[in-house]
């Protein structure tokens, strides 16, 4: 969403503010006040003649929003520059003018957000809100608003009262505008029981992460460049810049860095007395920083990641690539929720075909039967005629024999019997010809029978096919449900062998501290043998240099007045001269003995240093 489009929706705001007859329409002088407003907030130098030009009262009346749009797009919106002006200042004069008339919190003090809060919450629904007027959220996006504040209360959203909310209203299932949203929020119904002060501290820390880029912001550990010293900074990561201040109030900048896709972010080893620590390298230095534990560390190290993708992608924020792809994800579903109804609808419509092929071939079938039933009534007719016509025909022979052998004398009656009885033969040729033709018609009958087979054997075979492409369509159905089984358990598989990396790591983490631990005792015990011996060495040596001078046969004690007997000069002399080069022997060997030891012990803190780092970094990971 670029900046016009952002611009035109809280301007849109403050037009329909000034619409007080709810006509589309504002009258020149509102309008000419309504711009002299923007052009001072949005830092754009006045244009008064152009201003009395366009809205000179000589023509017709108040101006709608088609006529205005020209001068704003022309005048206002083209000479506007990103960074020339405060977006806060631009959207707080928008809702002061639209507040007024559409905003009505609770008289009584029971809103659950403060008037500063309600100006956030608007700005936010201007966001995520759709690029079509009049200007509405989506349910999917009301969600994800409200999910972001109760996490950012450490709460969790009732979404069964949002969704009763959302379906006590059938409009609503299209979009909410943003005085319902501010209604509904202030109606306490899904903050019940929360306070308002946590309420502001959680739409303010949302305002800031959504609308101001704030990716991430806290206290953090910052090495000097000069004089190298740690100091603590209050740091605010956006995806252009990483800056840093004396304090969360950021009223002191202190320092600014520069994020491009040539920077990079890379976890260090613990020293100087910090731990959790990280560098931000550039192209022109490397910023060393520590975080208060290893999940900070992490966070902001994901944080920093983020931006410089951002930076490489050309994106300037993620909250509107994110809310393009949440609007992608959601044409996506309405698509595919558009193919199921598609696909629904075609087999409805190949039910109630198959239905009405059915129906068409049980009328076939109800056909046929009458035909066959017809079929029938004929024959058994044309069978009891032809009874009849046989039984005629031997009654009448049997009468011409009796006839013939009864009347051979009377030859005159007998040819006019004959002459009837020709007649007669005639008229049974007629019969038999019309049997024939009725013949001919039962041959014709059964040929329409035989075509009226036909048919229902082709319908037959296209439901057959129908049924096929059917049962094609459903065996591509569990294919794919089988195949995306099989992937899910892929990525399960994936997870579970991540996890066993994860304690395997773990598990060799614990054996080297272990080990780390045996070696530290191992170094304790042998400096404590070490100091034992020496001390032993020093008591020999003693007891060495007392018994240096042998005593002769025939020398006498001399006791002074200890009472121990004399030695002479000279042999004290050379007695303190060999304990003097003992003695310095002595303390040499026993400073090589040290410095040994403390090679020892410093490769075992080296050996545990460089061990420790590679730990981390596993646990990190």
């Amino acid at each position: 969403m670029d900046l016009r489009a952002e611009l035109l929706k809280s301007i849109w705001y403050a037009f329909t503010a000034l619409d007080v007859e709810k006509s589309g329409k504002v009258s020149k002088s509102q309008l000419k006040v309504l711009s002299h407003n923007l052009y001072t907030v949005l830092h754009i130098p006045h244009d008064p003649v152009a201003l009395e030009e366009h809205f000179r009262d000589d023509d017709d009346g108040p101006v709608s929003s088609q006529g205005y749009m020209p001068y704003l797009n022309k005048y206002i919106l083209d000479k506007v520059e990103e960074g020339a002006f405060v977006k806060e200042d631009f959207d707080e004069l928008c809702w002061t003018l639209t507040a007024k008339k559409n905003y009505k919190p609770d008289r009584n003090g029971n809103s659950v957000v403060s008037h500063k809060d309600a100006f956030r919450l608007w700005c936010l629904f201007n966001f995520l809100s759709e690029d079509k007027y009049p200007l509405v959220m989506v349910p999917d996006e009301v969600e994800y608003l409200l999910k972001k504040v109760c996490t950012a209360m450490n709460v969790e959203l009732n979404c069964c009262e949002l969704d009763d909310h959302l379906s006590q209203d059938p409009q609503h299932q299209s979009g909410m505008t943003v005085w319902q949203f501010l209604d509904l929020v202030n109606s306490g119904k899904l903050l019940r029981g929360i306070e308002r002060e946590a309420v502001s501290m959680a739409v303010e820390e949302v305002y800031q992460e959504v609308i101001e880029d704030m990716l991430k912001q806290g206290y953090l550990w910052k090495k000097g460049q000069l004089r190298r010293n740690w100091s603590e900074r209050w740091f605010t990561l956006k995806p252009s810049a990483l800056s840093y201040y004396m304090s969360e109030e950021r009223k002191e900048k202190k320092g600014s860095i520069a994020l491009d896709k040539h920077c990079c972010v890379e976890v260090l080893p613990d020293r100087d007395g910090k731990r959790c620590m990280f560098c931000v390298k550039t192209s022109s230095r490397t910023y060393e920083m520590s975080a208060s534990d290893t999940k900070q560390r992490q966070e902001w190290t994901l944080a920093i990641q983020t931006a410089i993708r951002l930076q490489a992608e050309g994106k300037k924020s993620l909250h509107k690539d994110l809310k393009q792809k949440r609007r992608e994800q959601r044409e996506q579903r309405e698509r595919r929720k558009a193919a199921k109804e598609e696909e629904m609808q075609r087999l409805k419509q190949l039910q109630e075909e198959k239905e009405r092929k059915l129906q068409e071939l049980e009328l076939l079938k109800e056909a046929q039967r009458q035909a066959e039933l017809l079929l029938q009534e004929e024959e058994q007719r044309r069978r009891l005629q032809h009874e009849e016509m046989q039984r005629t025909l031997e009654i009448q022979l049997k009468e011409a024999e009796q006839a013939r052998a009864s009347m051979q004398a009377e030859m005159v009656l007998k040819e006019a019997e004959a002459e009837r009885q020709r007649k007669r033969i005639v008229e049974l040729e007629e019969m038999q010809e019309r049997l024939q033709e009725a013949l001919h018609q039962e041959v014709k009958a059964r040929q329409d029978e035989e075509s009226v087979r036909y048919a229902q054997a082709r319908l037959l075979a296209e439901e057959e096919e129908k049924l096929k492409e059917l049962m094609k369509l459903k065996e591509e159905q569990e294919e794919y449900i089988i195949q995306t089984q099989r992937e899910k358990q892929v990525l399960k598989q994936e997870m579970e062998n991540k996890s066993k990396y994860l304690e395997e790591a773990q598990k060799q983490l614990e054996e080297v501290r272990e080990n780390r631990q045996r070696v530290d005792q191992d170094v304790m015990a042998a400096q404590r043998k070490l100091r034992q011996a020496s001390t032993n060495v020093k008591h020999w040596n003693v007891q060495m240099n007392r018994l240096m001078h042998p005593i002769g046969p025939g020398e006498k004690r001399m006791t002074p007045c200890g009472g121990f007997p004399s030695i002479p000069p000279v042999l004290l002399t050379r007695r303190e001269s060999s304990l003097k080069l003992r003695q310095r022997l002595e303390d040499k060997n026993y400073d090589l003995e040290r410095e040994d030891s403390k090679k020892n012990v410093n490769n075992g803190e080296t050996r545990r240093l460089s061990l420790s780092p590679d730990m981390d970094t596993e646990s990190s990971n």
